[in-house]
């Protein structure tokens, strides 16, 4: 399969399916905890400005097939030395396939290139897939794992770029409590 990325903005009409996609996504994965899902959701998805995913600071890219949208995520700066991810998404018919690990080692290389040394990330609970592909890909969880996943809610995950499996530089990522809901 050939895929062709992007370099793009949250406002960019090819962004779009990817974005209304997350929006129905986290709404469904989420309505049985929160009673006002879709209003939650679409405050998420409008909380951060396009211009914290364009460059020096961030970067947004979308992942073409045949060109429909198929795939794609972000960053944006987190502090100084570290990027953030934020949503990764792949189509429902192109999972499985590698493409959200191809998502996520797109944008670590660019993070590299515009002077993070790490990246940070939150996925939710209810996205064990997710939490699988960052734990598959070498990030460290910065949570704790023995608590139920549902009461930390979002799960920070973080990763060394310059040291892959160094985990003593992301110490100051760990939060002291469960995320929550929040």
């Amino acid at each position: 399969m050939t895929y062709e990325i992007i370099d793009a903005t949250p406002l960019d009409p090819i962004a779009r399916p990817l974005l209304d996609a997350l929006n129905i996504e986290y709404t469904t994965r989420y309505r049985e905890f929160r009673p006002d899902s879709a209003a939650s959701v679409s405050e998420e998805m409008s909380r951060y400005p396009a211009e914290l995913f364009a460059p020096p600071e961030g970067a947004f890219i979308v992942v073409l097939r045949d060109g429909e949208t198929v795939g794609g995520g972000a960053f944006k700066r987190y502090d100084a030395t570290t990027a953030e991810l934020k949503r990764i998404w792949t189509h429902a018919s192109q999972r499985r396939q590698g493409l959200a690990r191809r998502v996520v080692q797109e944008l670590e290389a660019r993070a590299l290139r515009q002077g993070y040394r790490r990246v940070y990330l939150t996925t939710g609970f209810r996205q064990p897939e997710a939490a699988g592909l960052y734990i598959d890909s070498g990030y460290e969880p910065l949570f704790d794992q023995s608590i139920a996943p549902e009461v930390h809610f979002r799960l920070p995950f973080g990763k060394d770029l310059l040291e892959p499996g160094r985990v003593d530089s992301l110490h100051d990522l760990v939060h002291p409590e469960p995320l929550g809901q929040r």
